[in-house]
C-alpha cells in the first residue's frame, strides 16, 4: 500500500488534494499538520474523510515546519486521537507521554537525517517498547549498503514495520519496500511538491513502478549509475514487463564507484536478477563479471548483468544495438552509398559507448577516428582498437562520411549544446548521436537542416533496451510500446 503524504497551509486545498488523490486511487493518506498556517481545525479535516487518514505533526528535527510549542504541539496529536483518527504518527521520544486511546492506531517513528546508523536493531527494539501498532524507521542513506540493512530489519520485524532510506541514494528502498512486508511506502502528491528527501510521486509510483503490485515473489531488476536520476529505463523496462504480465520490477540504484563491489555482494539479497549497467561502471564492473561474451571482451566494457546462479555474466547489448540501427538506416533508399566498409567515421567521445561503436565499426572495416574532451582517454580507446585520434579542437579537421556522437553533449536540459557545429555538416553525411533525451537535439535538427541522414539515440536506446530485456526475461521485447514510452516520456512524440 502507498501512503500519500500532503503537506498544505490550507484546510481547504489539504482536503481537496485529499479527495483528488482518492478519486486517482489512493487508499491511505497521511495529512502533515505542521504544515498547515494557523490553528488546525482537526473535525474539519477528519469529517467525512474519503480514505484512512494519518495524521502526523512534524518538528524541524524530524524535517517537519512546525516551530511553535511543543506542548500545543503534543496537544493536538492527544486531540487527534480523541477525534478518532485512523493513524496517529507519534516520535518516539515523546511517545510516553501520548497515552493509546480508543479506536486510533499509534505508528511510532524515527527519523535520522544525517544517517543510516550501525545500531538499526537497538532502535528499533527501543520504539518497540512504546506498544506501537506500526514501527516506522526513516534514515538518511549515505551507501547502497544501507538499503539492504534497512530492508532486512523490515522482513525480520515482528511487529509491522515501515522502514525506508532516505535521499536519491535511498530511493530503491521505498520502492522494494512492500518486497520486503513493509505494510506501507510513502509516496507524495506531486513530484514538485517533495516532503522528505528521495520521495517519488503517487503517479509515478503507481504509473510506471506499479508498486502495489509488488509482493515477495517480484523479481527485481534495475540500473546502476552515478547519478541515475535521469535515467528513463525504469520508464520503458516496467511498462514491458506490465506489458507481458511478468511478476517483476525494474529499479533505479544510485551506485558511486566506491560502492560497486559491496553493491554486487548485496544484489541477490535484494532479490536482483539482472541489471543495466552505465556511467561510472561500464568498464570497472567487468573485473566482478566470471562469464563475459565475445563482445564485452572486445570492447573492456559491459551494460548489461545476469546473475546466473553464483556467476555474473557480463554482456554488451550497445554494440549490437549501434549496428543494427546503422543497418536499418543505411538501407537504399535513404542511403545508396555502400556500406560502412571503408567509410571514413568521426566518433566524439571515449567512454563506454563509444568503445562498443568502435569496436563494432573496426569489425566492419571502417576507417575511425576518435575526439574526445579528454585527450588521454581518446588516445587509449584508440591505442587500444587500433584506430587514429584527434584532438577536440581539430575535430573539424576530419571530412567524416559518419559522425557518431557518444558524448553528453545536448542532453537534456542542456539542449542549446552541440558537439559538431552546424556549419561543418555536409548532406553526404550520416549523423547519429546516442542522446535520446530529447531525441531532436541540436545535433540532430542542424543535421537535418544541411540534407544528412540522420539517426537518433531513441533508436540506438530501444534496441540496446530491448536486448536487455531479452537477456533478463529470455522473452522478445515489446518493441514498440517500449519505443512509444520513450517518446512519450521525452516529450520526443510532440516534436
Amino acid at each position: 500500500m502507498i501512503c500519500v503524504s500532503i503537506g498544505r497551509s490550507r484546510h481547504r486545498h489539504m482536503m481537496a488534494e485529499h479527495k483528488h488523490l482518492v478519486e486517482q486511487g489512493a487508499r491511505f493518506v497521511e495529512l502533515r499538520l505542521d504544515w498547515i498556517a494557523g490553528d488546525v481545525n482537526l473535525k474539519r479535516l477528519l469529517a467525512d474523510r474519503p480514505c484512512p487518514v494519518l495524521l502526523s505533526c512534524r518538528r524541524e528535527v524530524d524535517g517537519g515546519k512546525w516551530v511553535g510549542n511543543e506542548q500545543k504541539r503534543l496537544m493536538l496529536l492527544r486531540t487527534a486521537i480523541v477525534e478518532g483518527v485512523d493513524y496517529i504518527d507519534i516520535e518516539e521520544d515523546v511517545a510516553a507521554s501520548i497515552p493509546r486511546f480508543g479506536k486510533t492506531k499509534r505508528v511510532i517513528s524515527y527519523h535520522n537525517f544525517r544517517k543510516t546508523p550501525e545500531e538499526l536493531p537497538a532502535i528499533y527494539a527501543q520504539i518497540a517498547k512504546h506498544d506501537p501498532d506500526v514501527v516506522k524507521i526513516a534514515t538518511l542513506a549515505n551507501q547502497p549498503h544501507d538499503n539492504l540493512r534497512m530492508l532486512k530489519l523490515v522482513r525480520e520485524s515482528k511487529i509491522p514495520t515501515v522502514g525506508f532510506c532516505m535521499g536519491d541514494m535511498g530511493t530503491a528502498s521505498r520502492l522494494l519496500a512492500g518486497r520486503f512486508g513493509s505494510p506501507w511506502t510513502y509516496a507524495t502528491f506531486h513530484q514538485e511538491r517533495v516532503l522528505a528527501p528521495g520521495q517519488l510521486s503517487f503517479q509515478l509510483m503507481t504509473e510506471t513502478y506499479h508498486y502495489n503490485k509488488i509482493d515477495s515473489e517480484t523479481v527485481v531488476y534495475g540500473v546502476i549509475a552515478d547519478p541515475v536520476g535521469h535515467s528513463l529505463s525504469p520508464q520503458i523496462h516496467n511498462a514491458a514487463f506490465r506489458q507481458c504480465q511478468l511478476n517483476a520490477v525494474y529499479v533505479p540504484f544510485r551506485v558511486p564507484a566506491q560502492n560497486l563491489d559491496q553493491f554486487l555482494a548485496d544484489a541477490r539479497q535484494l532479490g536482483i536478477h539482472g541489471l543495466s549497467v552505465t556511467i561510472p561502471h561500464k568498464e570497472s564492473v567487468i573485473r566482478k563479471l566470471n562469464k563475459v561474451e565475445a563482445a564485452v571482451k572486445g570492447i573492456g566494457a559491459a551494460n548489461t548483468i545476469i546473475f546466473d546462479g553464483d556467476s555474473l555474466a557480463g554482456y554488451n547489448t550497445d554494440c549490437r544495438a549501434a549496428m543494427e540501427s546503422l543497418d536499418r538506416a543505411m538501407q537504399p533508399p535513404a542511403y545508396d552509398r555502400g556500406s560502412i566498409d571503408g567509410k571514413t567515421v568521426l566518433v566524439l567521445g571515449a567512454g563506454g559507448a563509444a568503445r562498443a561503436i568502435v569496436y563494432a565499426l573496426q569489425r566492419r572495416n571502417a576507417k575511425v577516428v576518435v575526439a574526445s574532451r579528454t585527450t588521454s582517454r581518446a588516445e587509449q580507446l584508440a591505442d587500444q582498437f587500433g584506430c587514429s585520434v584527434v584532438d577536440w579542437e581539430t575535430r573539424y579537421s576530419v571530412s567524416p562520411d559518419l559522425l557518431v556522437n557518444c558524448t553528453p553533449v545536448g542532453m537534456h536540459p542542456f539542449v542549446d549544446e552541440t558537439p559538431f557545429e552546424k556549419h561543418h555538416l555536409r548532406p553526404s553525411m550520416v549523423v547519429f548521436d546516442m542522446v535520446y533525451n530529447p531525441e531532436n537535439t541540436l545535433l540532430m535538427k542542424d543535421a537535418r537542416s544541411q540534407g544528412c541522414l540522420t539517426i537518433t539515440g531513441v533508436e540506438m536506446f530501444v534496441r540496446q533496451a530491448s536486448l536487455q530485456f531479452k537477456l533478463f526475461t529470455g522473452q522478445e521485447a515489446p518493441w514498440d510500446l517500449m519505443r512509444d514510452v520513450l517518446k512519450r516520456t521525452t516529450g520526443a512524440a510532440k516534436v
